[in-house]
């Protein structure tokens, strides 16, 4: 049987995205519906449209680049945001996956799948660019050293923003902002 890649392409049940150079060469529907675009818009398009800052998406692309480089793939959990539609400008939690076609040049073509984890995950408080990065590295797990490490800030700044995300979800203990921020 011969496999149709275009027509698994469009029917994935993720959004994919082929890229150069951090910007869409191309994408498939579901992409489309889960920002609220067309695709004409998204096309050739820098992916920083869909994050909801310009410095989101400058620290993410610094700490994708050496992961990238290491290993060829790379995968979070991060906020994005809609770029039309009812929804314009909404914010959501976005599981991201993505693979460098070329190790030593990590963004210069790839592909990425996008999942929309807002039915599971609500954005429940307004957070800064910052409480947003802390928040994800939070559902993940990691210690605030672990956390000051990635982000390249220190650990103590990190117990500085994970006490605002506590008093943002009104959380006790760790276990519970977790638990909020997941959406539980």
């Amino acid at each position: 049987m011969d496999v149709d890649y275009r027509l698994a392409f469009e029917l994935a049940p993720v959004g994919l995205v082929v890229s150069r150079n951090r910007s869409i060469v191309d994408c498939n529907q579901h992409l489309c519906d889960m920002f609220g675009a067309e695709r004409a818009q998204l096309l050739g398009q820098s992916f920083q449209m869909l994050y909801p800052s310009a410095a989101e998406f400058e620290r993410i692309g610094a700490r994708i680049a050496p992961i990238l480089n290491a290993t060829g793939h790379y995968a979070d959990e991060r906020i994005m945001q809609r770029v039309g539609g009812r929804l314009k400008g909404e914010v959501f939690w976005c599981h991201v996956t993505g693979r460098a076609f070329d190790r030593n040049a990590p963004h210069a073509a790839g592909i990425w799948s996008f999942e929309d984890l807002s039915s599971r995950r609500p954005v429940q408080a307004t957070l800064t660019p910052r409480e947003r990065e802390v928040a994800a590295h939070v559902i993940s797990g990691l210690t605030s050293k672990e956390i000051g490490r990635a982000l390249g800030i220190s650990h103590r700044t990190v117990e500085l923003y994970r006490a605002r995300l506590m008093r943002k979800y009104q959380a006790n203990t760790a276990a519970d902002l977790t638990h909020r921020l997941i959406g539980g």
